[in-house]
């Protein structure tokens, strides 16, 4: 037995949310396959919530695969490595996929280095013993998860290193790791736990360990019953728990992850520790191992490529800074009814307009819609049905936020805790009068930031 105690647990949800269609069927079960090398990769300097990083580099000098280019001088940041080993270009701007203008690190490769199952071997495969890892101390846990510049892969791209760490004023007794992929089309994070379970489980018991944490659990919905499997073999006498939950969205928000296998209510406002939890995606945990076990940097991360709109839907192993246009065109391109390209999922993605808009950490897939998957209706007016304020995971009133967007009144957009949404849009899936919830209530939010100078 591990350092956590064996507990029950599983079979949990949380209150409202919604059931959109999964549309997992596309590459669900396809084996995760490596691109190859591209010729040229770019790397926005801000891949991260918080700061963006400070290049190290300059144009003309020739870098290895794994090596720092970019420091993340804030608290709140993340360091940036090669992908490939070659030369940098001169400084290039590029487009994130939410749409925002970045400067980034171009490199031109030169050396491929290991590719195919070598590189999956280097990245995820082997053996991961978890006997020595009670030979590292939870300070160089946190030291290694930082130089590695290893960010939350579920999306939300949180810096991990500031959720790992050592916390005195707000002890951890449970790291919660979060398997759910509840966002609908996406199956990266499922075939990552069918294939790599060991190096999730390596990273969990590391992670849990660091923040000295009595429990970790591993959440998965029950449509995963593959991972699940994969996963509990793979547990063995560690101690960490796989819990399986009900398949509902947005049931992978931490919060709403939290209260399914905990039952524990994170305050409106707070955080996790607020509530002695920390929390963390499958993929993320993996990094850790990486990083700890084998002196590895985040510089690849596994993607889903879905959608009527591609050719071949599939699951691969992409190195950060790859154009989304070149693993279109390794999946077989796009079909003749393909209509909007997407980055991540079509609940909480953004619609991609340049194809060589790079992949950065926080890219958990690509979904490529038909027209007949977005075909809406016009916009029309609130109906007052409240069909939105039943569904919202958060307990808040979407039509008031939107309405105090629209209308710049930020004392109501306070009032109704605008900052509390996370964007998950169970409200405009729900609404009958197709108001565009979620885009005003990011022009809100947008307006409350810039009020407090942000």
């Amino acid at each position: 037995m591990g350092w956590f105690g064996p507990h029950g647990g599983g079979g949990g949800t949380f209150a409202r949310g919604i059931h959109p269609p999964a549309n997992k069927h596309f590459s669900t079960g396809c084996a995760i396959e490596v691109v190859p090398c591209p010729e040229r990769v770019v790397l926005p300097l801000q891949q991260n919530v918080g700061g963006p990083c400070t290049p190290v580099v300059k144009p003309r000098q020739k870098v290895a695969w794994g090596e720092l280019v970019g420091r993340g001088e804030a608290f709140v940041s993340s360091a940036l490595h090669a992908p490939v080993a070659g030369t940098v270009e001169r400084p290039a701007m590029t487009t994130l996929p939410n749409g925002r203008h970045m400067p980034a690190i171009a490199i031109r490769t030169e050396d491929p280095g290991l590719t195919g199952q070598d590189l999956w071997e280097a990245v995820f495969g082997g053996p991961w013993s978890n006997d020595c890892i009670g030979s590292y101390e939870p300070q160089q846990i946190h030291e290694a998860i930082l130089e590695a510049g290893i960010v939350g892969l579920g999306g939300a791209a949180f810096p991990t290193h500031v959720k790992i760490n050592p916390n005195t004023q707000k002890p951890i007794h449970t790291l919660v790791v979060n398997g759910c992929e509840c966002e609908p089309y996406l199956t990266a994070d499922d075939q990552l736990m069918r294939q790599a379970p060991d190096a999730i489980i390596a990273g969990a018991f590391l992670a849990g360990y660091a923040v000295g944490a009595r429990r970790v659990v591993i959440g998965v919905e029950d449509n995963k019953p593959e991972a699940v499997e994969s996963l509990r073999r793979a547990v063995g006498r560690t101690g960490i728990e796989v819990a399986v939950l009900k398949t509902k969205y947005p049931q992978g928000s931490e919060k709403h992850l939290i209260k399914a296998v905990l039952g524990r209510e994170v305050p409106l406002g707070g955080l996790p520790a607020d509530v002695g939890v920390a929390i963390g995606n499958v993929g993320t945990m993996a990094a850790v191992a990486r990083a700890v076990v084998r002196n590895r940097p985040l510089t690849h991360r596994v993607i889903c490529v879905t959608g009527a709109g591609v050719a071949r839907p599939k699951n691969l192993m992409v190195p950060i800074g790859i154009s989304i246009g070149e693993i279109i065109d390794y999946c077989g391109g796009l079909t003749a009814e393909a209509a909007r390209i997407v980055a991540g999922g079509p609940m909480m993605g953004f619609a991609v307009a340049d194809r060589a808009t790079p992949v950065t950490k926080g890219t958990s897939g690509i979904t490529v819609l038909t027209a007949k998957d977005i075909e809406t209706s016009a916009a029309g007016p609130c109906v007052r049905c409240g069909r939105c304020v039943e569904v919202c995971p958060m307990g808040l009133v979407p039509t008031k936020l939107a309405q105090a967007a629209r209308t710049g009144d930020l004392r109501l957009a306070r009032r109704h805790n605008i900052l509390a949404c996370f964007e998950c849009g169970a409200c405009a899936y729900s609404c009958p009068a197709r108001i565009p919830l979620v885009q005003w209530i990011r022009v809100g939010k947008t307006q409350v930031a810039r009020s407090q100078g942000r």
